[in-house]
């Protein structure tokens, strides 16, 4: 389960970061963060959707309720694989399947259903009903989605350049000129192919 902790998180929106669970959508995964239940909920400690303790109880919680549990991560990796599926169409400048924005209308009125606003001293936050739901984690999701896709930032969602990397970020550089979706990897890679090509190119003349 130490992927689901260590996950890297470079998408700018937690809607990005949770369809970059996996390394390769829509075919064999060249790497997936989330086996099972159990990852899923770490992963959602990792990013704060729930404290440890939550994520404690939600996993002492799963085995009793398995077929539940189940059809919880199921119902998780469809919400990713939209998600993926959504914004990688934007990354592209192309339309998002209106079939998908349905889909995720769904997932955005379900989450406005168990969803409610707190006031602080301070400031306003949304905060979610029925802490011991299954599925309780995508409801933000959901949500964070749903914000993205209707905000100004939807122009600087792009993905990864690296090869077989199919990534998405939010591009907050200062010329918005990202094309990796971390330098220290995908960019990295991308240069050492450039420069052995170069050498290659000049041994062979």
């Amino acid at each position: 389960m130490r992927d689901a902790k260590n996950h890297r998180l470079i998408g700018g929106a937690l809607c990005l970061d949770f369809a970059n669970t996996v390394v390769g959508h829509g075919a064999i995964p060249m790497h997936e963060y989330l086996m099972d239940y159990g990852n899923l909920v770490l992963w959602s400690q990792h990013t704060h959707l729930m404290t440890p303790p939550e994520a404690k109880s939600l996993i002492r919680e799963a085995p009793r309720h398995p077929s539940k549990s189940l059809a919880a991560f199921k119902k998780a990796l469809i919400l990713r694989e939209l998600i993926y599926r959504i914004f990688s169409a934007v990354a592209q400048n192309t339309h998002p399947k209106q079939t998908d924005l349905n889909q995720l209308n769904i997932a955005r009125l379900e989450s406005l259903q168990h969803s409610f606003i707190v006031q602080t001293k301070q400031r306003f936050s949304l905060e979610y009903t029925d802490p011991m739901a299954l599925d309780r984690m995508l409801w933000p999701i959901a949500t964070s989605a749903t914000q993205l896709l209707t905000s100004n930032k939807l122009k600087h969602v792009k993905q990864c350049a690296g090869e077989g990397c199919d990534w998405l970020f939010l591009d907050t550089s200062r010329n918005h000129l990202r094309r990796w979706c971390t330098m220290d990897e995908c960019g990295n890679r991308a240069k050492m192919r450039r420069r052995y090509e170069r050498v290659r190119n000049r041994t062979s003349l």
